[in-house]
């Protein structure tokens, strides 16, 4: 599977733009500012019908315009699939394939595999635990549409859980038996959700530390520690157990949307004991890993967005990830980069086809 031809017109920073690409390798070189991780986010927005850097759809319409749209040509298994996105101010984003839209977007995820390794996945040591289950969900939600309509569904059920806490604060009132139905719910979904991510982390664990082994030279040991409640006890008992508490906070405080997956250094939070260099490793092994699962899992390579790793790598770990490319561990790439030699060079001593694009 691989992306022929990708067009935009008012995305980001571009009025319009339209580019053939390279099976294999695809690099985007050029000073900062100037747009290349805004088509590495184009490209992202096609697979997961959303932004990676900006959630906020409305603001990726370039300035002083009106509206968005992304087209792309994907061959996937020796057919042309024609994805579009596009947004319109005041309107609702529309996803299509083939020109048939989608009902939800929901039916869209997985059908084009994509792993994306950005600057920006830093935030999953330094933000808060919401990002690292996201992280988790992604991953599971590219390769299982069900898991993703139950997450969405337990989501909705939690939010309903709090505006009825909050209305009995208000009212001074409380039923049980309200309650009791959301309760039920939330441990139906909750299990197996819970279910699912210990299942996805017992797979993932070991393919992540090989990773990390081959990127370190085994330099050291790392975890990856699922945290959720639902280790001390079933969903509807703790809900029962933290009743109290939760009419005092008028929200939901125990359940899967408080997991958290803890990334260990030699047994001690990377974030605070890891140097730079060695979140760096652990991150760029996250994503790798993140790539082989659902690499095994769908039987496709996905489509792999490197947004200016080489800039951020020594040398040592440029030259692990050309081996991987040299060995055909991946599929289509897509590089930005600020220094068109270095990026060309790398490239090149991979002996694949590519295409350089100079913005």
């Amino acid at each position: 599977m691989h992306l022929k031809r990708l067009s935009l017109i008012n995305y980001k920073n571009f009025s319009e733009i339209e580019l053939d690409f390279d099976a294999k390798i695809n690099c985007f070189v050029g000073k900062n500012g100037i747009g290349k991780t805004n088509i590495l986010d184009a490209i992202h927005h096609l697979a997961l019908g959303k932004s990676y850097f900006n959630p906020l759809s409305i603001q990726n319409i370039r300035h002083g315009e009106d509206f968005f749209v992304i087209d792309g040509t994907f061959e996937k298994q020796n057919r042309t699939e024609n994805i579009v996105c596009s947004l319109k101010k005041g309107q609702k984003k529309v996803l299509k394939r083939n020109g048939k839209i989608y009902d939800k977007f929901s039916e869209h995820i997985g059908f084009i595999p994509m792993v994306i390794i950005s600057p920006s996945d830093t935030d999953l040591i330094t933000e808060g635990s919401e990002t690292r289950r996201k992280f988790i969900d992604g991953v599971i939600s590219q390769l299982d549409s069900n898991y993703l309509q139950k997450i969405i569904q337990y989501q909705k059920t939690v939010s309903q859980r709090n505006a009825l806490l909050k209305y009995f604060a208000l009212n001074h009132v409380f039923e049980t038996e309200t309650l009791s139905i959301y309760n039920s719910q939330l441990d139906e979904l909750g299990n197996d959700i819970f279910e699912k991510r210990k299942k996805f982390l017992e797979e993932f664990c070991p393919i992540f530390n090989n990773y990390h082994r081959i990127i370190t030279n085994a330099a050291e040991n790392v975890q990856l520690v699922y945290q959720s409640d639902l280790f001390y006890g079933n969903l509807i008992s703790l809900l029962e157990q933290n009743i109290n508490k939760d009419r005092a906070l008028q929200y939901t405080s125990v359940g899967v949307h408080k997991d958290d997956l803890s990334f260990e250094i030699e047994n001690y939070p990377i974030k605070k004991f890891g140097s730079q260099g060695q979140q760096k490793s652990f991150l760029i092994a996250l994503k790798l890993a993140q790539f082989e699962f659902v690499k095994k899992q769908s039987g496709e390579k996905p489509i792999l967005l490197f947004d200016d790793i080489f800039d951020k790598l020594d040398e040592t770990r440029v030259a692990k990830i050309v081996e991987m490319v040299n060995n055909n561990e991946f599929g289509q790439l897509f590089i930005s980069d600020t220094h068109p030699e270095r990026t060309e060079k790398i490239v090149k001593s991979t002996h694949q086809s590519y295409k350089m694009f100079n913005l």
